[in-house]
């Protein structure tokens, strides 16, 4: 067994070969680092577990004892990292017709290509499943939810109303993230950080962001989203998103959205004694999802 590379594209790649037209098409740049904090791991699975903390200290009468609180343990987050495998053959009579190496590049390049999108495509799908029922996290809530229980009650990390994306809209969702607390109820200083859009919003979100005064008015008001700074990494448009309404604000929780990178692209070839075929392989083992979903928050669209 070979293996041919660890990285993102393969090197079973001969010079001046050209690529079949259908395959030879330029491909986005890599969008899941936008939508996850991106770490490797050595083991099974990683597991996350949450500490509530303590509350607030309550008033000392002269003579009496210090009341004492105790941190629990809350919320258990396993990611438990899931393998991916593909492969294709170049058969005995494609090597005997002097077909190996052009049938080598296009399917390696074209096999580099499926492991990229799925990659694109798994990370996507855990905001695509925001409110999708059977989606839940380690504290039994959707992703996107407004009765995440805590110490505290109840908290969401999405509007009560859905709404379309706007510029009230997204005031209204920074309001509610500066408005955030933890387990016990204590303020926290939480921020938005990016807007991720579905290409259909991408032109208003930029608009939105970018405008110097106040979107789509007359108003002689300056755009307090600007103004404020509340977005230092802008928009960041997704292709994999599939609901074209629904737009996400990632903040700078330290435990929000995770992708666990267990074992790195990597890929490989060997010949088979029977066939005399030639197999190559791709394989890459890593986990996406959730720590503490203040680290999203989300306009309440979607499935």
């Amino acid at each position: 067994m070979a293996v041919i590379s660890t990285g993102n594209v393969p090197k079973l790649l001969w010079p001046g070969l050209n690529a079949i037209w259908g395959r030879d098409y330029k491909e986005h740049s890599k969008e899941y680092p936008d939508l996850f904090d991106i770490d490797t791991s050595e083991k099974n699975y990683e597991e996350d577990v949450e500490l509530t903390g303590f509350g607030l200290a309550p008033i000392k009468q002269q003579g009496s004892s210090v009341v004492y609180d105790e941190e629990s343990q809350q919320t258990v987050t396993r990611y438990t990292h899931i393998a991916y495998g593909l492969g294709f053959i170049i058969t005995r009579e494609e090597i005997d017709d002097n077909l190996y190496e052009k049938k080598g590049v296009t399917r390696t390049q074209a096999l580099a290509f499926s492991f990229r999108q799925t990659k694109e495509n798994v990370a996507a799908n855990v905001y695509n499943r925001a409110q999708t029922s059977g989606y839940t996290g380690g504290d039994g809530a959707l992703l996107s939810s407004v009765s995440h229980p805590t110490l505290s009650g109840n908290q969401a990390n999405r509007l009560a109303t859905a709404a379309d994306l706007s510029e009230a809209a997204l005031e209204d969702l920074c309001i509610q993230i500066m408005n955030a607390t933890n387990s016990r109820g204590l303020r926290i200083a939480l921020q938005p950080r990016s807007l991720i859009v579905p290409p259909a919003l991408a032109f208003e979100a930029t608009r939105i962001l970018k405008s110097q005064l106040q979107n789509d008015t007359a108003n002689n008001a300056i755009n307090a989203l600007r103004a404020m700074g509340l977005f230092p990494e802008g928009v960041k448009v997704n292709h994999y998103l599939t609901d074209t309404d629904a737009f996400f604000v990632r903040t700078n929780a330290p435990q929000g959205m995770k992708l666990f990178q267990r074992v790195a692209a990597e890929f490989a070839q060997d010949r088979d004694f029977d066939t005399s075929n030639v197999k190559y392989k791709g394989y890459e083992r890593y986990s996406v999802g959730w720590t503490d979903w203040r680290g999203l928050y989300t306009n309440g669209m979607g499935a």
